[in-house]
């Protein structure tokens, strides 16, 4: 029987490697344990065994390639030669849905989650957009997945039928471990065997990570438990100091049953893998816990990310505030002349493009406020493409996706990207290129309300704007008689290492003619 062989954790938060060298070429006989590769992580050498007795078929990796945790490995026959299981006490059998699916000649595959993003290893279940029984369609929309980065919706595959979600709502999906099972449309009886497949995968990987884990466990004895980073990590997620662990593996190695049984209150190993399921719901919910009428719930995803900005924005940067009143009283009567004329044409057109078109403009005269600086401030970087972002107060968190070079793009023009691109925002579904390359932000904070705000820059950015709301307030006109106006409160954050009051006011003084005065703008651009 031919299996491929999945390459195992290796190492905590280590999500692909180097193959450095193979040990075996194609068509060589193995035996378990046998190393047949050495990889280079990016914290050290480590030797792969095998865990089956075989014959390598195919190495899917060249010396020097890239290879991925929790993806094939090498090929390898199997035929003849008995596999890891458990233990007697728990023989390797197939689940009832498997043996069922064997029985009628059915293929049950598992679908591997993707790569979704760079550097990206986890994701949160968000919404499942099916149910066990149900039927698929090649390219049919699954889940969708919350990352740090943005909602991302996964697709499947193949055509078949759902058999068994691996996680539920909320919960953290790995990359490049099992999503969900399904039963493959019009796949042949002959590949049925792959089947036990995922029964011995875990075994595998634990066997394997045990041998590899010399190079990142410390001795027993030395107040540190001896354990592969599989077991460290599951320790983590339920909270237990591993030291306190007792180890049934050799020299005291703690295994993962060592660890379930010791979170049951000592239950044995067989009483453990039989409770594996409370244990985990017993984590889960220790995750959101509520006491004394208050709720703790962890910060993840999006949020996690934009707190983790945010603090190091302004840890890093010494932000100054600059305050302004535009008279929108002109812009706002042109918008309503125009606005029926374009909705007709399937434009919105709001007083946002106005602003970002107007800023472009401003910025061809201070190009500084379009820069980067680099982390040591000893260089500064000026790009020619306006990209301004625009902050979106999505069902996921603050976005700040970005309408690419408005410096050639007209008003109405940058109207129809606005729309299609705070639609897709509010819904989480922006792609991860349109949230990146940001040069400065507009904040529209008065289309929820308040007038004066401090924004926090979107570092590396060096400038920020945020729009108060408007208001109709007395003014005094050239004639000294007051009228109501249109009136505006803008407030600016400027990087101070880059930006001076005297700089940040003048191109506000030149943005502010623009939009208090629309056909200055008009004859501005070309």
């Amino acid at each position: 029987m031919k299996k491929d062989f999945i390459l195992p954790d290796i190492g905590e938060g280590i999500v692909e490697c180097e193959i450095v060298e193979w040990l075996v070429k194609e068509g060589d006989r193995i035996t378990e344990d046998q190393p047949v590769c050495d990889v280079m992580t990016d914290k050290a050498l480590v030797q792969i065994p095998a865990v089956y007795d075989g014959v390598v078929t195919k190495l899917y990796y060249a010396k020097g390639d890239i290879a991925k945790v929790h993806a094939p490995l090498f090929e390898m026959d199997t035929v003849g030669a008995a596999p890891v299981v458990a233990a007697p006490s728990a023989p390797a059998q197939a689940t009832p849905v498997q043996a069922a699916a064997a029985a009628t000649g059915k293929q049950l595959e598992d679908f591997i989650l993707p790569d979704i993003g760079e550097g990206i290893v986890e994701c949160e279940i968000v919404e499942w957009l099916i149910k066990e029984g149900d039927v698929l369609a090649e390219d049919q929309p699954v889940c969708d997945v919350m990352t740090d980065k943005a909602l991302v919706q996964i697709p499947a595959k193949y055509a078949g039928k759902v058999v068994k979600l691996h996680y539920a709502k909320g919960e953290i999906a790995k990359v490049h471990s099992p999503l969900f099972q399904q039963e493959i449309a019009g796949a042949s009886t002959s590949v049925v065997a792959v089947v036990a497949t995922p029964v011995a995968a875990p075994v595998c990987a634990a066997k394997a990570a045990s041998v590899t884990a010399a190079s990142t466990a410390a001795p027993a004895g030395n107040g540190k438990a001896l354990a592969s980073p599989a077991v460290r990590r599951l320790a983590r997620e339920l909270s237990i100091d591993l030291s306190l662990v007792p180890g049934s593996g050799d020299k005291g190695r703690v295994y993962k049953e060592d660890v379930k049984a010791y979170a049951n209150g000592g239950a044995t190993s067989a009483v453990a893998k039989a409770e594996a399921t409370p244990v985990k719901a017993a984590a889960t919910a220790a995750v959101v816990s509520s006491s004394g009428g208050s709720r703790v719930e962890p910060i993840k995803g999006i949020k996690a990310a934009m707190a983790r900005q945010m603090q190091d924005s302004v840890s890093t940067i010494p932000h100054f505030t600059y305050c302004e009143e535009i008279d929108l009283t002109e812009l706002i009567a042109l918008r309503s002349q125009l606005k029926d004329q374009y909705a007709k044409q399937g434009i919105k057109l709001t007083l946002m493009p106005f602003f970002m078109k107007a800023m472009s403009l401003a910025i061809k005269q201070f190009p500084i406020m379009n820069s980067q600086v680099n982390s040591d401030c000893s260089e500064l970087t000026y790009f020619d493409d306006h990209n301004i972002g625009i902050a979106v107060d999505s069902k996921v968190g603050l976005l700040v996706p970005n309408i690419k070079g408005c410096q050639n793009k007209s008003i109405v023009q940058i109207a129809q990207e606005l729309t299609k691109l705070t639609d897709a925002a509010r819904e989480g579904r922006v792609s991860p290129a349109e949230l990146k390359g940001g040069t400065i932000t507009i904040s529209n904070i008065g289309a929820i309300g308040g007038t004066v705000a401090t924004p926090i820059i979107n570092k590396p950015e060096v400038a920020i704007v945020a729009l108060g709301k408007t208001q109709l307030l007395p003014r005094f006109n050239a004639k000294g008689e007051v009228e109501g106006r249109s009136l505006m409160q803008i407030s600016w954050s400027g990087d101070h290492r880059v930006i001076d009051g005297g700089t940040i006011a003048r191109f506000t003084n030149l943005w502010k003619s623009y939009l208090e005065q629309p056909s200055s703008m008009l004859l501005s651009m070309v």
